[in-house]
């Protein structure tokens, strides 16, 4: 197993354990997320276009208030807190959503599953959000170039094992029971951020040690580990702290940050413009709504067995050869390449594979190298101005795609003009996406010589 694991990362053995807890929480946080997704991709088709938008507006200002809440949690908690705080609140809305579809009638139905459609929505940037933050904060650039491409695998084999699961069980035992499979594998997640080891909060001063009171001379990177004891709480397990509206400030004060939300607003618009045809054509295609849901878990499965091949083998090594910047363009460039081919050939099929190579490249590509973008932040900003990018800024992307397609269709373009109008907007998410990559080495370098011995 050692020898295999050499082959496939670059990993220190005083990584190791943070390697594997890493892998595994992002396996059953994924795993859980996968498990419900296809129950809100079906809602989301059987509500129509007019409502679909409606929800992400909906959602859009849900997530502005979670985001208040979240930096107000973040301020005043260690990580070690709020992180399992924030994973079974969740957990008790899961337990709340299957006493709604247990107790209320038909009439009531339709409702609740609008609500749960918005929440999932929420929910599902969240949990990846929070875990991601912890792991650019454990983690510095070096390690996450080295290491994040395998985390990422476990979190595609968390996704095969949710697909698979509600394909599966779906029409067994229903929608509501499979809430609770969810809620479990949340609750793993949170008994993994328990075991993780401990940190002193400067990884990069220790050359990337995560053993427990693992303590490096500061002017000597060459010296040897010394244990000593340690009983007070360590810098890295503080409470973040810093105001209510932080991340939003540090945002607006940051070109790098606003660079960072850019390439976000245009990942999330055309991901939104390509969800839009989706729900567009399966609810032309399918009839059932159980084979419209097994249809949308077999296409999560073909998505997730296709990164975990990319992740494994090349992943780590794109980010060692490439860099950040070219790695991060290879999504916007795939996104033409599918924009154009729908804007020709716009069949399901065509759909389903451009779908499979574009969220199987964001989830082994793009979103390991867009990680890697917030290693060289302060904490605070991994925390907080990472969550507002990653979630509100997502989702106002989401609003804007959901807004321009129904606007699309009534100006008369149909699938294949929306398609060739989204092709510009992907090349210019691609030179985005190449600045960043230049900026993401110069601030590694200054932060290498701030934090070097004199």
């Amino acid at each position: 197993m050692t020898k295999l694991l050499d082959k496939i990362v670059d990993v220190k053995p005083d990584e190791m354990r943070a390697l594997w807890l890493g892998f595994v929480f992002n396996f059953v946080v994924l795993g859980g997320y996968y498990v419900i997704r296809p129950i809100r991709d079906e809602i989301g088709a059987a509500n129509g276009l007019e409502n679909l938008s409606w929800m992400f507006t909906a959602v859009l200002v849900t997530m502005l208030v979670a985001n208040g809440l979240f930096s107000a949690i973040v301020a005043r908690m260690s990580r070690r807190k709020f992180i399992p705080l924030a994973y079974r609140f969740f957990i008790a809305n899961l337990v709340i959503f299957y006493l709604l579809m247990r107790t209320l009638g038909p009439g009531q139905q339709a409702w609740v599953g609008r609500a749960f459609y918005v929440w999932v929505s929420v929910f599902n940037l969240f949990v990846v959000t929070v875990f991601w933050a912890f792991m650019t904060d454990v983690f510095n650039t070096d390690q996450g170039k080295r290491l994040f491409g395998f985390i990422s695998v476990g979190g595609s084999l968390g996704g095969i094992l949710g697909g698979t699961i509600t394909a599966s069980l779906v029409r067994q035992i229903g929608t509501a029971n499979l809430l609770f499979v969810s809620a479990a594998m949340l609750e793993a997640g949170v008994w993994c951020v328990r075991f993780f080891p401990a940190f002193d909060g400067h990884p990069e001063r220790s050359r990337g040690t995560l053993l427990r009171n693992v303590h490096i001379k500061p002017r000597d990177p060459s010296a040897p580990l010394r244990f000593a004891r340690d009983d007070s709480r360590s810098e890295a397990e503080k409470p973040i702290g810093g105001g209510f509206w932080a991340g939003i400030t540090h945002v607006a004060r940051s070109p790098y940050l606003l660079g960072i939300c850019a390439f976000m607003l245009f990942h999330a618009i055309t991901s939104t413009l390509v969800y839009f045809q989706q729900a567009d054509i399966t609810a032309h295609q399918f009839t059932d709504r159980a084979a419209r849901t097994a249809f949308f878990a077999r296409l999560d499965q073909s998505v997730n067995i296709l990164t975990i091949v990319v992740q494994i083998f090349l992943t780590g090594r794109l980010l060692k050869w490439l860099g950040v910047g070219i790695t991060l363009a290879m999504l916007p460039l795939i996104s033409m390449i599918g924009f154009a081919s729908m804007g020709l050939v716009p069949i399901l099929g065509l759909l389903a594979v451009f779908q499979t190579l574009r969220r199987a490249g964001n989830y082994a590509v793009s979103r390991p190298a867009r990680e890697v973008l917030f290693t060289v932040l302060r904490r605070e900003d991994k925390y907080k101005a990472k969550s507002f990018v990653d979630t509100f800024v997502y989702r106002a992307g989401d609003q804007i795609g959901a807004w321009s397609y129904p606007l699309l269709a009534w100006l008369g373009l149909g699938l294949t003009g929306i398609s060739f109008v989204a092709v510009p907007l992907a090349g210019l998410w691609c030179v985005i996406a190449l600045w960043l990559g230049r900026k993401q080495i110069a601030l590694a370098r200054e932060r290498t010589v701030h934090e070097s011995p004199a």
